[in-house]
Parts: C-alpha cells; sequence; structure tokens
C-alpha cells in the first residue's frame, strides 16, 4: 500500500496531516472520488473515475466540482502548515491531473483563512429543518465575496417569480429521477446505509423524509424499501418555508471552469461554518440536462450554474464517513488517467 511521503519541504507527518483535513471536504453522495499523488515537488490532485456516478453525473461534473472542494481544503490545510501553495487547475503536461498544488515558500498562515481552516472539521452537510430565521444581509455578502475569490459568482433568488420557477424547475428534476430506474439503483447503493462504512450517506446524517406540505423538494437520504431504514418525521417540525437558496455559477461551463466551481463551493461553505450557517445541496437540477439548462435560462447573464445551496440556521448535526487516506493515495510511478 502507497504511504505519505515528504513533499513540498514539509515531513510526511505534516503531509499526512494536511490531507487528512482535506479530505472532510463535501463530494456528491459522500463518494469522495479522489486521489491524491505526492511527489517531492507537488501534491497532484486527480479523479478517482471508479467513484464516479454514471447515473447522476455521467459527465462528470458533479465529480470535477468534489475534487475542486478537496483542493481548497487541502490549499488551507497546508497554509496552517505553514506552507504557501499554488493551485494550477488541469495543467498542461503530462500529469493529467484535475489539481496541481505547488509551494511558493513558507509563511504564516493569513489572519482572514483562521476561520475557514477552523470550519474544516466542523463543516457537515446538515439536511434537516433549518429555523425560519432570515440570514444577515452582511453575511450573505461574505458568501458571495468568498464565491468571488475564485472568480465565481452567487446568485441569490430573491423575487417571488423567480424562486417559484425555481421549485418547478427542482421538482421536474426530482420527478425525472424518480422515473429513471438506473438514478434509483445508484442511489441505493449510495444512501441510507446502517451499517458503519467509510463513504456514502449513513442513515444517521439523513434528514427526516420529505413531506408533501414541504415546498422544496428536499431528497430523502433515508428511503428504502425497508421502513425500518426511514428517518421519522418530528411533528411540528417541518423544513423552513423560505430558505436562503443560491446558485453557485460560473461565467464559462468545462472541466476547468467546473473544478474551480468546486474550489469556490468549498470556500462558501466554509465561511457560512464559520459564521455559524449550516448548508446543503440541492442537486437535483445540476444533474438532469433539461431542468440544468432550464436553471441556467432563469439566471440569465451568461452564468452557467454549478451547485444549488440551501443556508440558514440549523441544529448539530454528525459528520459522514472518510476513508482512509492510504486508499485514496496513488503510487507516484503509476500512470495517471483523465477523466
Amino acid at each position: 500500500m502507497t504511504t505519505v511521503t515528504e513533499s513540498m519541504g514539509l515531513t510526511a507527518e505534516q503531509v499526512q496531516r494536511a490531507l487528512q483535513r482535506a479530505v472532510l471536504a463535501p463530494s456528491v453522495h459522500n463518494t469522495q472520488p479522489w486521489l491524491f499523488r505526492v511527489l517531492p515537488d507537488r501534491i497532484e490532485i486527480h479523479a478517482d473515475l471508479s467513484r464516479q456516478l454514471p447515473a447522476a453525473d455521467p459527465d462528470g461534473r458533479e465529480l470535477r466540482i468534489s475534487v475542486g472542494a478537496v483542493a481548497t481544503t487541502l490549499g488551507l490545510a497546508l497554509e496552517d502548515e505553514r506552507l504557501r501553495p499554488v493551485a494550477t487547475i488541469r495543467p498542461k503536461d503530462s500529469s493529467r491531473a484535475e489539481v496541481v498544488i505547488r509551494g511558493a515558500g513558507h509563511a504564516p498562515l493569513p489572519e482572514a483563512q483562521s476561520p475557514l481552516v477552523r470550519a474544516i472539521a466542523q463543516r457537515h452537510t446538515n439536511r434537516r429543518p433549518f429555523l425560519d430565521t432570515i440570514v444577515p444581509v452582511e453575511q450573505r455578502r461574505m458568501l458571495t465575496r468568498a464565491a468571488q475569490q475564485d472568480l465565481c459568482w452567487l446568485e441569490e433568488l430573491r423575487e417571488p417569480a423567480r424562486r417559484a420557477q425555481l421549485r418547478d424547475i427542482i421538482k421536474n428534476a426530482h420527478r425525472h429521477q424518480q422515473e429513471d430506474s438506473a438514478y434509483l439503483a445508484e442511489w441505493s447503493k449510495w444512501t441510507g446505509r446502517l451499517n458503519v462504512t467509510t463513504d456514502g450517506v449513513p442513515l444517521r446524517v439523513a434528514g427526516p423524509t420529505p413531506q408533501g406540505q414541504d415546498l422544496w423538494v428536499l431528497r430523502d437520504f433515508g428511503q428504502s424499501e425497508f421502513t425500518e431504514r426511514e428517518v421519522p418525521r418530528v411533528e411540528g417540525k417541518d423544513f423552513e418555508s423560505e430558505p436562503l437558496i443560491l446558485v453557485l455559477a460560473t461565467h464559462t461551463d468545462g472541466p476547468a471552469a467546473q473544478v474551480r466551481a468546486g474550489m469556490a463551493l468549498q470556500r462558501v461553505l466554509l465561511t457560512a461554518t464559520s459564521l455559524g450557517l449550516a448548508s446543503s445541496f440541492i442537486s437535483q437540477p445540476i444533474e438532469v440536462p433539461a431542468q440544468h439548462a432550464a436553471l441556467q435560462r432563469l439566471l440569465g447573464g451568461g452564468l452557467r450554474p454549478q451547485a444549488v445551496l440551501r443556508v440558514g440556521f440549523g441544529s448539530p448535526v454528525a459528520a459522514s464517513p472518510r476513508r482512509a487516506i492510504e486508499l485514496s493515495l496513488m503510487d507516484p510511478a503509476a500512470m495517471p488517467t483523465s477523466l
């Protein structure tokens, strides 16, 4: 089995520590579809094609977004090890990596990054109902600025007419997926797990079963053919009626833009966590092509939607499991593949 080695002037222990924090990044269905290639002068992040979701994510958009999220997290973790990282997205070389991180000298952790580093271990996807409490304007602005650091845009849908259109887009996408047997089989494989695992979405982090009174269609991560796997709805604890819905978008599309979107996504999520906010994903309109196109038309202005977020004030939730670092390490001499 491949083990962690020294890299960029950091000891193997420092690299190990940084990687262990990096993999706390979010990923589609908690598939953790990334591989690390640790070399003396750099760390490469590759897509793990064996963990791609062919039904939900056939073109690899969400896989690349997941890789981008882990790249941001690794960069912050390396900064906490006093290394100044420089990330290159999909370099035009023989590495075939999605992201390559090199060191640009050693320096103390920038003060502005400290809250984000602390938030790495605190951030968990929260699929439970949030409070019907409005997120302050200044906090919304901070989330927008976080996305802009990675040249992305965070669109807040405020107008009732646009929100109604978005609800219809989500409902149509959800209905499409519920009628797709391949999608449902894949969904069942990765979610609602009872046993202790190192990936996927276990039942203990699932939200309550959605019901007809909910205005926004959220996924049922506890649904199963076995009734004992369902997470019961707590009486009176309905989902919030007017959640803060944010669409993360890029100005271009394609593999590099999708990786960059993932980098921005994690910065937004960590910023939200540092502000005491909870977040979860509404991914159906990203995964269904016709509804993805409808969402793009709704945004307008040439924006390309990459992720839809629900943000608000929620209760503490458990963390999803993570695989051992050794399972995500590439042999430095291995021939890389690309998506």
